[in-house]
């Protein structure tokens, strides 16, 4: 079994700065893409970004030059600092990661937290 847990989510102003932690933990032999998503109220999940295990990055445009993914694969924790937020980034924001396990397939399986709750003020 694994479990994922996020921090870092709170109340900012527009134009500040969060930073979202998600740590994996249980029997993990590998971890493979970690990413974040979000959902606002009234709409669907979005992909926000993503981070291989070589490091390839994904960004959604809405999200582009604002806000940066990073891995730490020695804790199995992913991170996502936020800057310049803006009152649209307000949404749930879960952490999602595929892991391999000795049940698990090759690929691995998707595993999610049960989100952390941003909310940039006006």
């Amino acid at each position: 079994q694994v479990q994922l847990v996020e921090s870092g989510g709170g109340l900012v102003q527009a134009g500040g700065s969060l930073r979202l932690s998600c740590a994996a933990s249980g029997s993990i032999l590998s971890v493979k893409t970690m990413g974040w998503y979000r959902q606002a109220p009234g709409e669907q999940h979005e992909l926000v970004a993503s981070i291989t295990s070589d490091g390839n990055t994904f960004y959604a445009d809405s999200v582009k030059g604002r806000f940066t993914i990073s891995r730490d694969n020695a804790k199995n924790t992913v991170y996502l600092r936020m800057n310049s937020l803006k009152p649209e980034d307000t949404a749930d924001y879960y952490c999602n990661a595929r892991v391999v396990t000795i049940e698990s397939s090759f690929s691995g399986m998707d595993y999610w937290g049960k989100g952390t709750l941003v909310t940039v003020s006006s």
